[in-house]
């Protein structure tokens, strides 16, 4: 698939009250309602998680931004088996509420959980301090999901550097004899890296990273994807549509050719789209039920200019060099993409709370126009100024 690009610009309006959601124009997908549900079930097209053996359906949930018990409960009704959630994420609460759903439904055998958490820099701890951090972490989340053990416990967002660390190699192994995970694995933004390494030592059983359209001309990410997947590690795609449901100019995301885009990619064992109501929930798994794409999604991932008008941050620093201030745009780009995508702003607000100072947007203050610049179509200034108005 190739994509022509030229420059367009996003606008957002930032504010305290939640996100308008532009209307979904595209034709939808159904799912097969007239079927049993038996035969939904064997329809669903499903695939094995690399070396863990766990067989999943192709969608499953990312459970970040839903806050409505009934929706993740739907989940697991209609067929999703694989709940992604993390210690973080509404300070806690949205892992309660998975435990809850899954509890009240008697259905945890019949789940996969994972959950994550974020492990100690080895230049501010020993290795003893990073092993016990980890581990009063999970015990953390096992409390909060009711639930005596994981099925996945990931590091979030480690270094390469944190993947080899000794102390957190420590506490996944611990875990794993413990039986309090049963497979470890890591999430991140930024994946060539990690997913090389994972691939070489073999250690991390899976690996959930960012995938989707505005990355078909990244060589380096597909051909890791291919090393990590003949290396039997599990792949698990996040931010699969371009984390696009909320405002944006041009045309909005055609969730469906999104998300298939993503899963026509054998080697992704499942994908963890962010939906948070009934009418996406059904939008979403449709997909589930086969891959071929319809006139509706041909035609949007033909467009011109796509992959400017949407303007995803591919976490790939190239633009850190570009900024003479020093300060964390990709960091930043995740916070716009929390706030503007999602209208989740709390998780916005965490994330921003996560930059060192002296990389912080305070360093953005002075500068009357941005000078960091962006090879895919980013408008690193726009958001900047959005982010502005909303912190400063």
């Amino acid at each position: 698939m190739a994509f022509n690009e030229d420059l367009s610009r996003r606008k957002f309006l930032s504010g305290a009250g939640a996100m308008a959601l532009a209307p979904i124009t595209f034709n939808k997908l159904d799912l097969p309602a007239a079927m049993t549900a038996s035969a939904q079930s064997a329809a669903i097209i499903r695939r094995k998680l690399g070396k863990t053996g766990i067989e999943v359906p192709i969608v499953s949930m990312g459970v970040m931004n839903a806050d409505n018990p009934a929706v993740v409960q739907e989940s697991y009704k209609t067929g999703i088996r694989l709940f992604d959630t993390a210690q973080g994420y509404q300070q806690g609460n949205n892992e309660k509420m998975v435990g809850t759903v899954i509890g009240n439904l008697n259905a945890r055998k019949d789940v996969i959980i994972q959950t994550k958490a974020n492990a100690l820099m080895p230049s501010k701890s020993t290795a003893a301090e990073r092993t016990k951090a980890l581990l009063e972490r999970i015990d953390e989340s096992l409390a909060r999901l009711n639930t005596d053990y994981v099925d996945i416990f990931m590091v979030h967002g480690p270094s390469t550097e944190q993947m080899t660390d000794s102390g957190v190699r420590e506490a996944l192994t611990e875990m794993k004899k413990q039986k309090k995970a049963r497979f470890v694995g890591i999430s991140t933004h930024s994946a060539v890296e990690h997913l090389n390494l994972a691939a070489k030592d073999g250690f991390f059983d899976t690996v959930t990273f960012m995938f989707n359209f505005t990355m078909a001309q990244d060589t380096a990410l597909l051909e890791a994807i291919k090393n990590a997947a003949g290396a039997g590690v599990g792949l698990i795609a996040m931010k699969s549509q371009a984390a696009s449901r909320g405002k944006q100019d041009g045309p909005p995301v055609n969730q469906t050719a999104a998300l298939k885009w993503v899963l026509r990619h054998r080697e992704i064992a499942t994908a963890i789209p962010g939906f948070t109501n009934f009418e996406h929930l059904k939008e979403d798994f449709s997909v589930a039920f086969g891959l071929d794409y319809n006139d509706a999604e041909k035609q949007f991932l033909s467009e011109r200019n796509l992959q400017a008008r949407i303007q995803f941050c591919r976490q790939c620093e190239t633009c850190r060099p570009t900024c003479p201030k020093g300060v964390d745009i990709p960091t930043l780009m995740r916070t716009h993409m929390y706030a503007a995508g999602y209208g989740n702003f709390v998780h916005a607000r965490a994330t921003f709370d996560e930059i060192a100072s002296n990389s912080s947007l305070k360093n953005c203050a002075d500068c009357s126009g941005c000078e960091a610049k962006c090879p895919n179509y980013v408008c690193i200034g726009d958001n900047i100024r959005d982010l502005k108005a909303m912190f400063l």
